[in-house]
């Protein structure tokens, strides 16, 4: 049951930081996607060029082969390779629709299995853990980068500045519940 559980659970949240990512981006105009602040900045189109490089490689066929595939070109998710909001867009869903096919194909005894990822081991739980860091930190990245070019007013995409005492508020105005935090988020994101 409580493979189960961490196999539900690691769902709900990649789900909430994909919508988080896709609410930034909804915020932009979409030549602002491939504008880098400085040379040692990478655009947001860069940035998922290398999410779904990573998502592709690492997920697809992940118990039976390497994460790390000979066909990923790593280096090449670095350069402005899309210049097309379409095509960027359909770039990130493609990352992680196998990325979700690889997470509900899984089953709760395959959780230890030992998978590899550039020739070192891991369980399916420690690569899942990896990847729970790895995206969310560059989803930070987009939201940040979102913002600063930003030119009209951010829409907040968690609790805005100066009402963390009304949110707190709603939260313990209600009865206590075992719920995943994400269940709510996802529906204000909506």
């Amino acid at each position: 049951m409580i493979n189960y559980n961490y196999i539900e659970s690691v769902k709900k949240q990649f789900l909430y930081y994909k919508t988080i990512g896709e609410k930034a981006m909804e915020q932009l105009e979409p030549e602002q996607l491939f504008k880098s602040v400085n040379e040692d900045t990478n655009s947001i189109g860069m940035i998922i060029q290398h999410m779904s490089g990573n998502m592709l490689s690492r997920w697809t066929d992940f118990l039976t082969s390497d994460g790390e595939k000979d066909w990923r070109n790593r280096d090449i998710e670095f350069e402005e390779t899309i210049t097309d909001k379409e095509e960027l867009m359909n770039l990130w869903n493609k990352g992680w629709k196998c990325f979700f096919d690889a997470l509900n194909s899984l089953q709760p005894d395959q959780l230890e299995t030992i998978i590899y990822i550039r020739n070192e081991g891991h369980t399916v739980i420690e690569a899942i853990n990896r990847q729970l860091a790895h995206y969310p930190y560059h989803i930070g990245q987009i939201v940040f980068h979102a913002k600063m070019l930003k030119q009209t007013k951010w829409n907040s995409l968690s609790i805005p500045k100066n009402k963390s005492n009304s949110y707190n508020a709603d939260k313990f105005s209600e009865e206590k519940s075992v719920k995943n935090f994400t269940d709510d988020e996802l529906k204000k994101l909506q």
